[in-house]
């Protein structure tokens, strides 16, 4: 192993803080010292941005190890902890929060020994990255620059190595097939192995789903499946063996569509037993997200050559190194560490992303090596694309041209979350901010802003020096954009005094709001207000209608410029070459965005002092945040977000299955199909939906216990972090925490992080510590004895096998927030009952976090004494519950722990 470098280091926790100094001996020292020493002398820590947040010193800067991984192992992956770094070095982790600071300079030469290693397989393009970095004045230059030898040759520039895709034929449609049975179950023994125990709950799964694959009967006569397979019964491998077949003997292909990010991961590595072979599961299965998603080499060339200063231009040299090694160039959910752009606090990522309304498409000169492109065309070739709900709804609903056809057959894993993806999709909201990007998209930039975008006449130049009537919209529709809102127009909303008509109808709905809305409470806490959109005043109808005529005079030109270009695609002329072509195609797709938008603002206004849509939902609302107005204006959902759903997406597909675990709102006691039809809007097929269910195959009344505390009274504060903090302790660690909201979660991580650090319990939490939340379940499944606090994405989003998730907590019972949309609903869904659906389902969901394998056991605790009966049916039919006051639920949790480190203890020991 490397000497260690002779270089002072630093460790903070809420523990204490020690410094280790240049020969390595460590000591504990106060704030005042360590701030002092840090901001003197640049010292080796492990991720600045946490350790000046346990410091108190957010300006903290240094020899941060994780810039340095960065640079080194580009789209590498590695647990942003000491023992992390320690299990990807090979090296002997710290056993003790003192022996860190004298671990981080070993680490550090054990990373700067790679720049000699003949074997780093990252050399390519490191030599002229370190100069780059070296001009940013990058701490780490210094000590990377003399160990890395300058190559013999010219290293190619990062955008001259990245492959250019090629345009392929499209893929013919799928031949007519009818899979068996007996083949579906001969695969899924192959996927699942020769060793592996037979479940038949699973085979049954794999049979029912194979039915979504047989040939429709008819054009309308979709073949649909909503099928609810409990945790455990390894749902995934079961539909994958139905689909590969089908895939293997109709050469087609399938869509998979799930929820989040971290389960487009997790599927994509359940596929390489599909496709064992790397380069053929490249080929095969791809991973597709939204374009806001992935970088944009535009905007990287932008920031290399002098667009980004200070800290954001180190930020773009690392991005730019993983740039050259990325599978995909998906910055948000890929293979670039989550925890890289959380060390930049604000110079983040998002300015190297592809933002709404900025791709020029063809016109840019990176377009043959665009991520985005090469994706899009990758998953017209692939068998299996593997996309979010989002995303899968967006292409049913604006399918672009070029991009093939969609998948006959399509997937919806984590189906009940199909509810809330359609919800946000096919909402309408003419708000400040909606409004001013159009204004941008259409104006360019204006002022002092910067940035690449152009408007519309830029980016239709040519079209407008070929075409009179093109040309003639272009300037119609710069003309009417600028009755829409402009920079600090909310400054203008506050002191009243609008420029144009949309800011005239803000003005007019603000006031409404204010006047109306009667939630005190959240007032008070400078949280959003709102108010239905019913009654409205005589300012605000006339507003409406005004804004109206501003919102059609921007249409008409659009849709009619929309038309001209559709001409020169039809009849191109001679200057049209494929490049001018993809351009022209590209500017259509964004006219259409926006041509929808537009026509989605005006049927929300004819509401204003209209009739009711029984349809929709309707309001007006002032978004806010710690009591800081963000956004303002009008608002419409569908009152049931599914019937789209079945109206769009499921209408173009020949076989859907709609999967998931709690379809029916938890424990199967909780009744029929109803709930589960409501959420996946399989009420609004016409016939032909089939329904399967199979139970978890776990022993709940064995593996899992649920106690709900009776003695902490609600609203309590005092009180909740004190049982967190006992339950935290009693399991030794290994608990998640949920919570319903940011502020609670903030007020609890703050009284008990620093006693359990000093119980050697790590505590983690979304919302306060800086790293992503992807990273944060990274940390809690790598450390036994750590804990992590956060909302719903952590209800949804966790898997934990094993014994670092051996404890829930809930702070309460889930209800739902008693908004406009929600009071909308539970009346057409049949009050309480509608409040029921909502709140199993959030608890199954979270209970099912618990147990992951057949020899997991956990505790589910709630923090609420008045949990109703009816709602206890979340829970798996045989799982224990009890009621009984803390201090014997802590007993409960502390006995479980003990019996857990007995077991351990027998299974280690010699016989």
């Amino acid at each position: 192993m490397p000497d260690p470098l002779s270089l002072p280091a630093i460790h903070a926790s809420h523990v204490g803080i020690w410094i280790a100094d240049a020969k390595g001996r460590a000591q504990r020292v106060g704030r005042g010292e360590a701030i002092a020493a840090v901001a003197a002398t640049p010292h080796l820590l492990l991720n600045a941005t946490l350790t000046g947040d346990r410091l108190g010193y957010p300006e903290l800067s240094g020899l941060d190890l994780l810039e340095l991984f960065a640079f080194l192992y580009p789209a590498r992956f590695t647990v942003p902890t000491p023992a992390g770094f320690a299990a990807a070095l090979r090296l002997t982790a710290p056993g003790s929060e003192d022996e860190i600071a004298a671990f981080l300079p070993k680490a550090a030469a054990a990373m700067l020994a790679s720049l000699g290693d003949p074997d780093w397989s990252e050399r390519e393009g490191a030599w002229h990255g370190a100069q780059a970095l070296a001009r940013q004045r990058w701490p780490w230059a210094p000590l990377i620059q003399p160990r890395l030898a300058k190559p013999d040759g010219n290293e190619r520039w990062l955008f001259a190595r990245l492959p250019e895709w090629e345009e392929t034929s499209p893929r013919p449609a799928p031949r007519q097939t009818t899979i068996d049975e007996a083949d579906v179950t001969a695969r899924l023994d192959r996927l699942t192995g020769d060793g592996a125990e037979r479940r038949p709950g699973q085979r049954d799964y794999a049979r029912a789903a194979a039915a979504v694959f047989a040939p429709r009967e008819r054009r309308d006569a979709l073949q649909m499946l909503v099928a609810e397979a409990g945790t455990g019964i390894g749902k995934t491998l079961g539909y994958l063996a139905p689909a590969k077949q089908w895939i293997d003997q109709s050469a087609g292909a399938i869509c998979i569509s799930t929820y989040t990010k971290a389960l487009q991961r997790q599927l994509a590595r359940e596929t390489e037993k599909l496709y064992p072979d790397a380069a053929t599961h490249r080929e095969k299965v791809v991973v597709r997200k939204g374009r806001e998603n992935y970088l944009c080499l535009l905007n990287l060339e932008d920031a290399l050559q002098g667009g980004f200063s200070g800290r954001a231009a180190i930020l773009a040299q690392l991005v730019a190194r993983w740039a050259a090694f990325t599978r995909d160039g998906d910055m948000i959910g890929g293979d670039l560490p989550g925890w890289l752009p959380a060390l930049f606090r604000r110079n983040g990522t998002t300015a190297l992303t592809d933002r709404r309304g900025e791709c020029i498409y063809a016109g840019c000169p990176y377009f043959r090596k665009c991520f985005i492109e090469r994706s899009a065309r990758a998953a017209a070739q692939a068998d299996i694309v593997i996309a979010n709900h989002a995303l899968t709804m967006v292409q049913a609903t604006r399918p672009r041209e070029g991009a093939g056809a969609a998948p006959s057959r399509l997937i919806f894993d984590e189906g009940h979350h199909l509810w809330d993806a359609a919800d946000s999709m096919f909402a309408a909201a003419l708000t400040g901010q909606e409004a001013v990007e159009i204004r941008r998209w259409v104006l360019g930039p204006e002022g002092k802003s910067r940035g690449r975008r152009r408007g519309l006449a830029a980016r239709l130049a040519d079209v407008a020096s070929y075409d009179e009537a093109g040309d003639r919209a272009i300037q119609a529709a710069i003309a009417a954009a600028a009755e829409l809102p402009g920079d600090g127009w909310l400054g203008r909303l506050a002191e009243n005094e609008p420029w144009g008509a949309v800011e005239r109808l803000l003005v007019a709905a603000r006031a409404m709001v204010y006047a109306r809305a009667v939630d005190t409470r959240a007032a008070d806490g400078g949280y959003g207000l709102e108010t239905e959109l019913a009654d409205p005043d005589p300012e605000l109808v006339a507003a409406a209608a005004s804004a109206s005529d501003a919102i059609e005079a921007l249409l008409r030109p659009l849709m009619a410029l929309g038309k001209r270009l559709e001409a020169l695609i039809e009849d191109p002329p001679d200057w049209l070459d494929g490049q001018a072509r993809a351009r022209i195609d590209g500017a259509r797709h964004s006219l259409g965005t926006r041509v929808d938008t537009l026509g989605g603002w005006l049927s929300l206004l004819g509401r204003v002092g209209g009739p009711a849509d029984p349809d929709f939902v309707d309001w007006l609302a002032v978004d806010r945040y710690d009591g800081r107005e963000f956004d303002c204006g009008l608002h419409r959902h569908w009152l049931d977000p599914a019937r789209p759903v079945a109206d769009i997406v499921y209408a173009q597909a020949h076989g859907v299955l709609v999967t998931s675990a709690t379809l029916r709102g938890g424990g199967h006691s909780s009744g029929g199909w109803a709930e589960a039809d409501i959420r996946t809007g399989a009420r609004h097929m016409d016939g032909g939906v089939r329904h399967f269910a199979v139970p978890s195959p776990f022993d709940y009344a064995r593996q899992a216990e649920v106690l709900i505390v009776t003695d902490i009274a609600r609203g309590d504060l005092p009180a909740l972090a004190g049982a967190y903090s006992r339950l935290i302790e009693a399991a030794g660690g290994g608990a998640l925490g949920l919570f319903s909201a940011i502020r609670r979660l903030r007020i609890v991580h703050a009284r008990i992080a620093d006693r359990l650090a000093r119980a050697g319990l790590p505590l983690f939490a979304q919302h306060v510590d800086p790293l992503d939340t992807g990273t944060l379940i990274d940390i809690f499944r790598a450390d036994p004895h750590a804990s992590l606090l956060g909302t719903d994405a952590l209800r949804d989003g966790v898997d934990v096998p094993g014994d670092s998730l051996r404890l829930v907590v809930m702070e309460g019972v889930p209800w739902p927030r008693p908004t406009i949309l929600h009071a909308a609903r539970r009346a057409a869904q049949g009050g309480g009952a509608y409040d029921d659906m909502v709140i199993r389902g959030r608890i199954a969901q979270a209970f099912g976090r618990l147990i992951r394998r057949a020899d997991d056991f956990g505790q589910f605790v709630m923090l609420s004494p008045g949990v109703p009966s009816r709602l206890l049916s979340a829970f798996p039919d045989g799982t224990p519950i009890r009621r009984l006051p803390l201090d014997e639920a802590v007993s409960h949790v502390a006995a479980a722990n003990v019996e857990r480190r007995k077991s351990a203890f027998r299974a280690f020991s010699p016989s």
